[in-house]
C-alpha cells in the first residue's frame, strides 16, 4: 500500500537507511565498512574483551568446583556460571554487531559488582582479603564499568 507522492521503491530507499553503528531494520551493524575505522575497532576490542573474560571464567569454574566444599561450590560456580553466560552473550553480540547486547551486558555489570561485594565481605583478613580487593579493583568492577557503558550508552563513541 502506497500513499499519495510515494512509491514502494522509496519506502525501501527509507527503510534500508542506517542509524548510528546498528541498522534499526535488521538490529545489525551495516556491511559497508562495519569494521573499518576508530568505531569498529573500539567495538571489537570491546567484544573481545567480553568474550575473553566470559572464557576465562570457565577453568575459574572448575578449580571452584573442586576446590571449595560443596555447599559453597553450589553458590560460587552458580554466581560465576552466570556471570560467564552474560559477558559471552553480551560479547559474542557485540562482536556480530547485534544490538541486542545490552541486556545480557546490564546482567554481568550486576552480577560482576555482586560477585566484587560477597568476596569482599567474605574475605579472610590477610591475604584473602588482598586478593579480594585486588580482583575486584583489577577485574570485577572495571569490566562492570564496561559492561554498564555498553548497557546505557549501547557503546556510541561520543
Amino acid at each position: 500500500m502506497t500513499t499519495r507522492g510515494s512509491s514502494p521503491m522509496a519506502l525501501t530507499a527509507v527503510r534500508s537507511v542506517p542509524s548510528g553503528p546498528f541498522d534499526r531494520v535488521t538490529g545489525r551493524a551495516p556491511r559497508h565498512g562495519a569494521g573499518a575505522g576508530p568505531l569498529g575497532r573500539v567495538r571489537r576490542l570491546r567484544g573481545r574483551v567480553l568474550v575473553g573474560a566470559g572464557l576465562a571464567l570457565l577453568p575459574w569454574l572448575g578449580y571452584l568446583a573442586g576446590t571449595l566444599p560443596p555447599a559453597e561450590a553450589a553458590g560460587w560456580v552458580t554466581l560465576d556460571t552466570l556471570e560467564a553466560a552474560a559477558l559471552l552473550t553480551a560479547g559474542t553480540r557485540v562482536l556480530r554487531g547485534d544490538s541486542r547486547y545490552r541486556v545480557p551486558a546490564a546482567a554481568a555489570a550486576v552480577l560482576l559488582v555482586a560477585d566484587a561485594c560477597v568476596d569482599l565481605a567474605t574475605a579472610s583478613p590477610g591475604l584473602e582479603q588482598a586478593v579480594a580487593v585486588a580482583m575486584a579493583a583489577l577485574a570485577e568492577l572495571p569490566l562492570a564499568g564496561l559492561c554498564v557503558t555498553l548497557a546505557v550508552s549501547g557503546g556510541r563513541s561520543r
